[in-house]
């Protein structure tokens, strides 16, 4: 009894907790696997193509582009990142469920292709511009220069909230993470994603015909 798999969006603005509930979501769920992105960039010490990133050139990313083959991408500071399309579609396939760790703008072009009847979005709100701020300078990895246009970017970013199917307040982790859990669970058993269901319910009224016989 197999279904297709989901395309799972997660969304937010940096410090909301996003990467860390991604993380734990695979952890404990092997159904899950995350979608591996390509990239124009070169490889950085210890990255491995085909784990990290598909590390391609221009050439062949343009390429991809003009065939189709990238559900989602965008050219940022000079390299192109996005999502190659096949990998997705064979976990779909395998009744595998695929986390895309995106941006709206991403998941805005994944939602609108030729997949998007398998999406579920979901955005992760912090619970308050002050916290988000102290998560940001928590990290002690940024300039105040950085802070100050992370939390531009994240006022942009909380702007289209309301595109998502569901959205979470991070106010506490665990709690956000069980939510998440639960939204995933409930979509996989939707009706429509379950394409043997049809066939199972002709068997269960050709048991009730055979009875009356």
């Amino acid at each position: 009894m197999t279904r297709r798999g989901l395309l799972i969006i997660l969304s937010s603005p940096s410090g909301a907790g996003k990467s860390t509930l991604a993380k734990r979501l695979m952890a404990g769920d092997p159904g899950i696997r995350f979608s591996v992105s390509a990239t124009t960039r070169p490889p950085r010490a210890g990255e491995v193509d085909g784990r990290d990133y598909y590390f391609r050139s221009r050439d062949e990313f343009e390429t991809m582009i003009a065939a189709g083959e990238m559900l989602e991408h965008a050219e940022v500071f000079g390299n192109f990142y996005g999502s190659p399309k096949a990998p997705v579609e064979q976990a779909m396939r395998e009744g595998r469920d695929t986390l895309f760790d995106i941006d709206w703008q991403g998941g805005q072009q994944v939602r609108n292709s030729a997949l998007g009847k398998d999406v579920v979005s979901i955005f992760v709100l912090p619970p308050s511009i002050g916290e988000l701020e102290a998560r940001l300078r928590g990290r002690a990895q940024d300039s105040e220069e950085v802070i100050a246009r992370r939390m531009q970017k994240s006022r942009d970013e909380i702007s289209h909230w309301a595109e998502y199917d569901y959205v979470l307040v991070n106010d506490d982790l665990d709690r956000t993470e069980a939510d998440l859990r639960a939204i995933i669970e409930a979509e996989r058993q939707r009706r429509d994603r379950l394409p043997w269901l049809t066939e199972f319910v002709r068997g269960l009224n050709a048991e009730f015909e055979a009875r009356q016989r």
